[in-house]
């Protein structure tokens, strides 16, 4: 089969298609022919040599996929081959087939193509096990969502809409913006010409957010730790300006704050499984009756990997970027709104 292959650490010029061998599949697992991967940040910290798949994992990038199940192993009993479904994976989505734990699969929605529901497992489950399971977000609660435009953020504006949160979003162009606005965000704030700690507290009278959901890291934290309402709650899920910095803990006394940080690639098969079910069970539904859609602004054949972690890295996107290994000349675009 083909799969992009890490020829070295680099920029995107050292991802490279290759004739690799087809993946083994334990009892566990299911076999799946892959019609789309979906990329995220990971992939390209992978990709820089900075975040390794898990011991034993596919060394392909690749973190979710949908496709057609070719095999399942022999203690597998919910799937069979043929089965159309989606996947969240420790790698090797950027190939033609992967092997993955069955009980990181999922069914497709009906009303999502094939394709696009490549673009779901990862931020489904990040949101989900972060903004909910962790964070506990809960009706009439407030929900600041940094990067509001990107993959993870257009999914946690519809779901926590659809969950009954009032949803803040910063971005960095009044098009992402206004795209965030149309997808239901409430208050939409341009980080380069406005304070977001000033505008968040007036647009909350005074109170703040009760929860945060953060990529940027080390030069945030101070400022969303102001941001914050009494019991606050700040996760953080990406550290893009770095992972050092100091902290002053007074305003996490004097409001009671709480700092979390989850990476999804590094849990175990049983707690992945986990969330992937309470996935099924709560987000599924929301994607099932429309209320939450996948946001695809780019398709393209797996050989570019590498143009597609370019427009990626450039931050000119809204929602995902995915490859397809089953079109390896041509290349599509589109936005589903």
């Amino acid at each position: 089969m083909k799969a992009v292959v890490i020829t070295s650490p680099g920029d995107p010029g050292v991802l490279e298609l290759q004739e690799v061998e087809e993946p083994e599949f334990k009892d566990d697992e299911v076999l799946i022919k892959i019609e789309a991967a979906a990329l995220n940040r990971g992939d390209i910290y992978q990709r820089q040599g900075f975040y390794p798949p898990p011991e034993g994992a596919s060394t392909y990038p690749g973190l979710e996929c949908s496709g057609i199940i070719e095999s399942v192993g022999e203690n597998v009993s919910r799937w069979k081959a043929g089965d159309k479904v989606c996947a969240l994976l420790s790698g090797g989505g950027y190939a033609e087939k992967v092997a993955v734990p069955a009980t990181q699969v999922m069914p497709i929605p009906s009303g999502v193509s094939l394709s696009d529901a490549s673009s779901l497992p990862e931020v489904a489950c990040t949101v989900w096990s972060t903004v909910f399971m962790m964070s506990r977000l809960c009706p009439g609660e407030t929900l600041l969502i940094h990067g509001g435009s990107s993959g993870i953020g257009t999914f946690a504006i519809q779901i926590a809409k659809f969950k009954g949160a009032k949803v803040f979003v910063t971005a960095g162009d009044e098009k992402k913006l206004a795209f965030c606005k149309d997808l239901g965000a409430d208050v939409c704030i341009n980080y380069k010409t406005e304070d977001f700690v000033e505008r968040v507290k007036e647009e909350s009278g005074g109170k703040g957010a009760d929860v945060i959901l953060d990529c940027v890291g080390a030069a945030y934290l101070q400022r969303n730790l102001d941001s914050l309402n009494v019991h606050g709650r700040l996760l953080m899920i990406g550290t893009m300006t770095g992972f050092v910095t100091e902290l002053n803990f007074g305003v996490m006394f004097a409001k009671r704050l709480s700092i979390q940080a989850a990476a999804l690639r590094t849990r175990s098969v049983e707690e992945k499984a986990a969330i992937v079910n309470e996935v099924e069970k709560n987000v599924w539904p929301a994607i099932k009756s429309g209320k939450v859609k996948p946001v695809i602004y780019q398709q393209f054949p797996l050989g570019e990997a590498a143009e597609a972690h370019r427009l990626m890295e450039s931050g000119n996107h809204i929602g995902k970027i995915l490859l397809l290994p089953q079109s390896l000349q041509l290349k599509f675009s589109a936005i589903v709104f």
